[in-house]
């Protein structure tokens, strides 16, 4: 049966990030439920989601208090237009997102996934200094190695060759400034004099192009699909500074770290900062629906409010702006962190994993072992004193891939950084699973 569901799927989807001649060898893995941590194949494989299916999970898979929210929710509103109408869920989500963001993050644009919430904050911003009279500043500022999705305005703020290369015809083009990537620091540097050194450049580049800058757009501690690179929370400070003294936004790109991923609810508080537009999405329902968030200030929504004739209206749409559903699994999700003590859990949860992965620094091909909170990253590396990779093209990340698949365990490295992301509600023991069914995959990969 599985083999006959695998070939109806081969035959008619396309399926994302994936080059599908893979899966002439690569088996696809059908999957029929979700139980905690772990995903359920229709041959009854079960597979740890070390990944939180592409970081969206937080709670487990069908999670009752999610699920319970979201089967009351069908009986009363699937959706409605959000212009003109509204409706308990939005407007629940959007006082809780209020109170818990950092101060002076008051105004809540819903949007629909990661991506789309880039693009809002990216628009938003333009459009307030247009509005504000200051049609000059078009362009944005973005780090080195920065993903911010693949829509083309988040893409073109977005610096990893492997998604952006290829549409380069089509994407603005931003200001890159040097990622302050701790890994990337001078001989002897601590990840704070890298940041602080980093800084020092972005001053330089603001000060030749504040003029025509809207924003900076930055990943708060982590740059996720560019290889999990994480630096000091030093670095977000001085960047806030940055931008006030040179009359620029500051957007936090927080949907893949937010909602307890750095240990605190959003990387930003790590800071002490409070950027001018926070984007939030993933973990946002827990990994139920697709949903995002631009979190602003009253400044922003000033800007745009007006008679209708100044023609200052902020016209940006999407068919299921404020869907109901995803808007109910969202304040359920929320709940939790208000019912439970999740992030002091996460700590112990990040600890343990802490202690597991450390004694990958001794691997010959392990250049970086690296964490913060509950994201870890293990860099493989062909030479260790010179921190030479792998070439690209051997793949070493897929073999771990595919003995994580053939020993029940979801790791997807990217490229050949092996990284541990999981649901919170994973046990230490699982954990141990996890990782000691990586490092075997590590063995294998760099044989």
């Amino acid at each position: 049966m599985t083999d006959a569901f695998v070939a109806r799927d081969l035959s008619v989807l396309w399926h994302p990030c994936t080059q599908m001649h893979d899966h002439e060898t690569l088996p696809m893995v059908p999957v029929a439920r979700g139980e905690g941590a772990w995903l359920v194949g229709t041959d009854g494989q079960r597979y740890l989601d070390a990944v939180s299916s592409w970081w969206t999970n937080l709670f487990g898979h069908a999670e009752p208090r999610i699920a319970g929210a979201l089967k009351d929710q069908l009986d009363r509103l699937e959706h409605v237009i959000f212009a003109g109408f509204t409706h308990e869920p939005a407007v629940e989500l959007a006082e809780e997102l209020v109170r818990i963001t950092p101060p002076g993050l008051e105004r809540v644009f819903l949007a629909d996934n990661g991506s789309a919430a880039i693009e809002v904050a990216l628009k938003m911003s333009f459009h307030y200094w247009l509005n504000r009279g200051h049609g000059e500043k078009t362009r944005f500022i973005a780090l080195t190695g920065s993903y911010h999705g693949e829509t083309l305005g988040a893409l073109s703020v977005s610096d990893v060759a492997l998604y952006r290369k290829t549409y380069a015809p089509l994407l603005l083009t931003p200001t890159l400034a040097p990622s302050p990537d701790a890994y990337e620091g001078e001989p002897g540097e601590t990840p704070g004099e890298t940041a602080t050194r980093r800084l020092g450049e972005m001053r330089a580049i603001l000060e030749r192009h504040a003029h025509e800058t809207c924003a900076v757009i930055v990943e708060p501690l982590v740059q996720c699909a560019g290889g999990m690179r994480m630096y000091h929370p030093s670095y977000l400070t001085g960047l806030r500074a940055l931008c006030d003294e040179f009359n620029v936004h500051f957007i936090a790109d927080e949907i893949a770290v937010g909602f307890g991923r750095t240990g605190t609810l959003f990387a930003c508080e790590q800071a002490g900062v409070s950027p001018d537009f926070m984007c939030l999405s993933k973990g946002l329902t827990g990994g139920f629906l697709p949903l995002s968030a631009v979190v602003t200030t009253q400044d922003v929504y000033q800007a745009f409010y007006a008679e209708y004739a100044a023609g200052k209206a902020f016209l940006h749409s999407h068919s299921y702006t404020g869907n109901p559903l995803a808007c109910r699994a969202a304040t359920a999700t929320l709940a939790i962190f208000r019912d439970d003590p999740v992030l002091e859990r996460n700590r112990e949860l990040a600890a343990h994993m802490a202690a597991r992965i450390a004694p990958l620094r001794d691997h010959p091909h392990v250049a970086d072992v690296r964490q913060t909170g509950m994201i870890a990253a293990i860099e493989l590396v062909a030479d260790k004193a010179t921190r030479t990779p792998f070439p690209a093209g051997d793949r070493r990340g897929m073999r771990v891939y595919r003995h994580g698949l053939e020993n029940g365990a979801l790791l997807r490295p990217l490229g050949n950084i092996v990284y541990f992301m999981p649901p919170y509600v994973i046990r230490e023991d699982e954990i141990d699973f996890m990782v000691d069914t990586a490092i075997a995959g590590i063995a294998k990969a760099v044989a």
